[in-house]
């Protein structure tokens, strides 16, 4: 079987060292998203949290060796799905964002953990467990 994603946009930062984790996070950057999906940003509204799925485009490619990895704020190896490392099988990665403001087809968001340049696949939003 084979699975393949088109980006809807890219992530635009300049800031120079990028959170390790969005938890951890106040980095602000933009989400530009390509003008055919524009249209459905319309209901993202400042102060709402999204989740956004991405590619991990400047990872290693993964091999067998990658499957145990020990993370950097951690002493002890640990399972690649027990951890948020960059490095998987299929490069997917997940983060949740404050949005700050949407104008047109760009999101300004804020818990910054992509690089710039970052492919995003999709955006979802944020539900807390009610």
């Amino acid at each position: 079987m084979k699975i393949e994603f088109s980006p809807i946009g890219f992530v635009r930062m300049d800031i120079e060292r990028v959170p390790r984790h969005w938890t951890i996070s106040d980095a602000e950057g933009t989400i530009v998203i390509d003008e055919q999906f524009r249209e459905g940003l319309r209901d993202i509204q400042a102060g709402q949290r999204i989740v956004v799925l991405f590619y991990f485009h400047q990872s290693p490619c993964f091999t067998k060796d990658f499957l145990v990895q020990v993370p950097p704020q951690r002493a002890e190896h640990l399972g690649v799905f027990s951890i948020c490392s960059p490095i998987r099988p299929n490069p997917l990665g997940m983060s949740v964002v404050e949005v700050l403001g949407v104008e047109g087809s760009i999101i300004r968001i804020k818990g910054l953990d992509m690089m710039d340049g970052t492919p995003v696949l999709d955006m979802k939003p944020y539900r807390e467990r009610e």
